[in-house]
């Protein structure tokens, strides 16, 4: 008898939270997590990105773009040709070729991620010639290193460029705090706000990519792109030669490489160093990109230094959109966190390397308490 009442009790439970179920269905009020939401949500804004047309390219702006880089090439030789050798035509050759560099950077970036043209081949093809012969770099070595990056943006062992973490800075407070606590020390961590003037933008591209991207070249037998580097150094060096010698011209090379080193390394970390690094936690792809990104405000001036990357977290959401439309889906974005609560960062250009050399800095007394401490 106990037990026939017990199965009707379990019963009639069953059946009123059924129907109560489908009551919440019909009135549409049937609860969802807040993280399927924020996916769904991302899906919708997704398909309204493509019904917009924001991932279709504007062909005029890259091919602009691209003249626009190869007329500063030709002035720089202009320069020197007409002006000859002395300091000041040396120098102003010097900045004009760095801004290629930079420049040529943020275009081949825009190949590398299949955002010019419709048919893959096609920007894998420009692409190699613009990293390659105009910059002289691999774009195979790109790839490798930058898809890993948007996969999983400042996740420590997922995206290789915080691999500086623990070997030259202590990056985010987590990971510095693990540092410390495990008493490890490759670096005087507490004073890496100030070394990373010395290692960090003057010497990132001089002193290793410079000389890395040869042994990626090799090491991996990527044979067709080493022959489009080689095209770079040899055009370079005829070019310059006649006019400067062999070392004034492998003192301009070095000063280009300077400058450009300069202008990467700032613009590519004003958006992420300052951010959220950790390990996995496997979240969302939305939350991901956020906290792991922020944006720098908006002007012509700041969209062509930055080669749009003051847009990284459109950039980041949407990786193959052209970076001329990330200006018009910036607003559906923020609509989207601030419904979900999330932070949209977007600070002044100033703003953003400083928080470069304070986070830097926060992180370093982060690791000394507890290396000290705890």
């Amino acid at each position: 008898m106990n037990g026939t009442r017990v199965d009707f009790i379990k019963f009639s439970g069953a059946f009123c939270l059924l129907k109560s179920l489908k009551a919440s269905i019909q009135r549409g009020c049937f609860w969802v997590s807040p993280q399927k939401k924020l996916v769904e949500d991302f899906r919708e804004l997704r398909a309204t990105v493509e019904r917009m047309g924001l991932l279709q390219p504007n062909h005029i702006f890259f091919i602009l773009y691209l003249c626009h880089i190869l007329m500063l090439d030709v002035a720089a030789w202009l320069i020197i040709w007409y002006f000859g050798a002395s300091l000041v035509p040396f120098l102003f050759s010097a900045v004009l070729l760095g801004t290629v560099q930079a420049q040529a950077g943020w275009l081949q970036h825009d190949f590398g991620h299949l955002s010019v043209f419709s048919k893959s081949r096609w920007n894998h093809w420009v692409h190699k010639f613009v990293i390659g012969h105009l910059k002289g770099a691999p774009a195979s070595w790109w790839n490798h290193l930058h898809f890993q990056h948007h996969a999983k943006p400042n996740c420590f062992r997922k995206d290789p460029d915080v691999n500086m973490h623990p070997l030259f800075f202590a990056l985010g407070k987590t990971l510095s705090v693990e540092l410390g606590v495990q008493k490890k020390k490759f670096m005087p961590y507490n004073h890496q706000h100030k070394y990373f003037f010395i290692i960090g933008p003057p010497a990132l591209v001089p002193l290793y990519f410079q000389w890395y991207i040869f042994y990626f070249a090799v090491q991996r037998k990527q044979w067709v792109d080493l022959a489009w580097m080689l095209s770079f150094y040899i055009r370079f060096y005829l070019t310059y030669l006649p006019f400067l010698g062999v070392k004034g011209t492998l003192g301009l090379h070095l000063l280009v490489r300077f400058i450009e080193s300069n202008w990467f390394v700032w613009v590519t970390q004003m958006n992420h160093i300052p951010m959220h690094i950790d390990y996995d936690k496997n979240v969302d792809w939305f939350s991901t990109q956020l906290q792991a990104t922020c944006n720098v405000h908006q002007s012509f001036f700041n969209d062509w230094f930055s080669g749009h990357l003051n847009f990284q977290i459109e950039h980041h959401l949407f990786p193959t959109m052209p970076r001329h439309n990330y200006w018009k889906v910036a607003p559906l974005v923020k609509s989207l966190c601030a419904k979900h609560g999330i932070e949209y960062q977007c600070k002044p250009l100033l703003t953003a390397f400083a928080d470069i050399v304070h986070s830097l800095k926060d992180s370093g007394e982060l690791w000394l308490d507890a290396y000290l401490h705890k």
